[in-house]
């Protein structure tokens, strides 16, 4: 039975979707919060850690960059301190910017305990690292003008419409996956797509959500359109979102970052976060 299958599938993307932006959905940006305030987790005892050094990189803004001081500055780095000042462990941390292509090798010789650097959670890196619970997803979304009058359902308001997408992509394969009555229109550069968007040569669009705030939130978007439905978060297309990476025999310190994460999406921190960095939220 496809098409049950399929609706099924549908109604958990939308029920996924709304338990991630439920806690704001009255106000806009929604904050995705990924931990049940209820759970209680325990905190692991970190006096025997000499210390905990972040690795990440200098060249994916806004999640880690130098500054115009030419400091380490970022997302990335801001969550970093937040974890430590929760575990009281500030005077034990360290924060230091590499190479993508050497991360690896500088946790494998000892020069780090942590890698906050988007290492994606794959079968292939559980047999290196093990992994803090995800601290944030990045789900697909449509954006449409902001006359259009496409809402949820969305599987039923793309019906016969023009969706623009990139080709080849992970959402061009979730868009005929998921919303099969869309019409598909493949494009190879992003600029092209957002273009054909602003000038009314498409119903929508469909693509990772984060990248489509940052339009938005630009002169390129020129206030042309808004979000339309969604958040969609689907693992199988777009992956288990961030986590910290730790050395694979390192498991206390994978449970004390899961700790801490809860503590700050709990207390409100990882919340300001998002929003110092995501002004136009993508949930």
């Amino acid at each position: 039975m496809p098409g049950l299958t399929l609706l099924l599938r549908l109604l958990l993307l939308a029920a996924c979707a709304a338990w991630a932006g439920a806690p704001a959905r009255a106000a806009e940006p929604a904050i995705p919060r990924y931990w049940d305030e209820k759970e209680q987790l325990p905190r692991p005892d970190l006096s025997a850690v000499a210390r905990v050094r972040f690795l990440t990189t200098v060249d994916f803004p806004p999640f880690n960059f130098l500054d115009k001081e030419g400091r380490l500055a970022g997302f990335h780095v801001e969550l970093a301190r937040a974890l430590c000042r929760e575990l009281d462990i500030v005077t034990r941390c360290q924060i230091q910017a590499l190479p993508w292509d050497e991360l690896d090798a500088a946790v494998a010789a000892g020069q780090g305990e942590a890698l906050i650097a988007g290492t994606a959670i794959t079968a292939a890196t559980r047999e290196l690292y093990a992994f803090s619970r995800p601290y944030l997803r990045f789900p697909a979304r449509f954006a449409a003008p902001k006359a259009s009058d496409m809402a949820e359902p969305m599987h039923a308001a793309v019906s016969g419409r023009r969706i623009g997408v990139l080709a080849g992509s992970r959402h061009e394969a979730m868009l005929r996956r998921y919303f099969p009555a869309a019409r598909p229109v493949t494009y190879s550069r992003l600029d092209w797509l957002y273009g054909d968007l602003r000038e009314g040569k498409l119903d929508g669009v469909f693509g990772d959500g984060m990248r489509l705030s940052f339009w938005l939130a630009g002169s390129g978007a020129g206030g042309c359109c808004r979000f339309v439905g969604g958040p969609y978060l689907a693992p199988e297309f777009l992956g288990h979102g961030l986590a910290i990476a730790v050395g694979r025999d390192d498991a206390v310190l994978a449970q004390a970052f899961d700790h801490a994460l809860r503590e700050i999406g709990v207390k409100g921190v990882f919340a300001e976060l998002y929003l110092k960095y995501f002004p136009v939220g993508f949930y």
